[in-house]
């Protein structure tokens, strides 16, 4: 099996880094959702040798995940996990979680459900950082991102750009505030939420 490849996390990979290197300053210990080809979990956690990246997937994605981490051999990425946020989540909590390019693929009953676990994943003060494409008011920020949203809704009808504002009341109702809403390349964000104390 060959590692898989994603071009977009080569393109993105250095502006969220610039991110998470300030809000993930004082963080130990990362959970990843989401990890996809593990691109980003190697990028990041060997950039950032003091955090602890664990990585977790759906069952499917895992062997690619693990082709990556292999191959790198870091002493802070442990081996990846199963996780399906409508089924079992890990037991041990988190200070920091990390997701890329997950809402808008998800249905909007799973993402519900992303924030429903986030308070038994996490502890006190955590912090949670969310890169992609958002929309504002209901409407698109680009050409581009309702072409995008066509696009992937021509792919699965549970599939869109989420709305901003719907996935702040989700954080708000999880005890996460809104601390950051950073604009990324290629009309993405990486919007930035801490837990209440």
């Amino acid at each position: 099996m060959d590692k898989p490849s994603a071009p977009s996390c080569e393109r993105n990979r250095e502006p969220i880094l610039e991110v998470l290197r300030e809000r993930f300053a004082d963080r130990r210990d990362v959970l990843e959702i989401g990890s996809g080809t593990g691109q980003h979990a190697v990028h990041f956690a060997q950039a950032l040798p003091t955090l602890r990246w664990q990585c977790s997937d759906r069952a499917e994605n895992l062997p690619g995940i693990r082709l990556w981490l292999d191959e790198a051999r870091l002493p802070n990425t442990p081996p990846p996990i199963e996780l399906d946020v409508g089924g079992a989540w890990p037991t041990h909590r988190y200070d920091a979680v990390f997701s890329a390019n997950t809402l808008h693929i998800m249905a909007w009953s799973e993402v519900e459900q992303w924030f429903d676990h986030l308070g038994r994943a996490t502890i006190d003060d955590a912090i949670v950082a969310i890169y992609g494409p958002f929309n504002y008011g209901g409407r698109y920020t680009s050409d581009s991102n309702a072409e995008f949203d066509v696009w992937l809704q021509a792919r699965g009808a549970h599939m869109r750009i989420r709305d901003a504002e719907a996935v702040d009341a989700l954080a708000e109702v999880a005890g996460f505030d809104l601390v950051d809403d950073i604009a990324m390349p290629a009309n993405n964000r990486l919007r930035v939420w801490q837990r209440r104390r």
